[in-house]
């Protein structure tokens, strides 16, 4: 068994804002406030970023038409004991899922982690 961070991806609405700054600022906010509901706030919450197709720069992933926004958040949790990657990506997606209902989840990266060791 090993122990890995899952990183995925979430696309979050948010209504009637005007400025990119906000719409983030209220995504963050109200993930985070929904993870912490229902105890996980272990669950690293961060707005994510897309690459500029035409510099190649990166910039933060939010966008408004008519006063609504799509925010890409990047959301982090580490899972313990999983059998592999794909077991990992399940309880993640899970985890987090269960306490974000109706907000699309994509995992996009698992990184297997150093398992504590303590032998003493």
């Amino acid at each position: 068994m090993s122990n890995y961070l899952v990183a995925m991806e979430a696309a979050w609405l948010v209504r009637d804002v005007e400025d990119i700054d906000d719409a983030i600022g209220v995504a963050v906010s109200e993930a985070g406030r929904r993870l912490n509901e229902q105890d996980k706030e272990f669950v690293e919450v961060e707005v994510g970023v897309t690459t500029c197709p035409a510099c190649g720069e990166p910039f933060d992933s939010a966008y408004i038409a008519a006063e609504t926004a799509l925010v890409g958040l990047l959301l982090e949790i580490e899972v313990f004991n999983a059998e592999g990657e794909e077991h990992a990506s399940r309880i993640a997606k899970s985890e987090v899922g269960g306490a974000l209902r109706d907000v699309p989840l994509s995992v996009i990266e698992v990184v297997q982690t150093e398992a504590d060791e303590d032998d003493e």
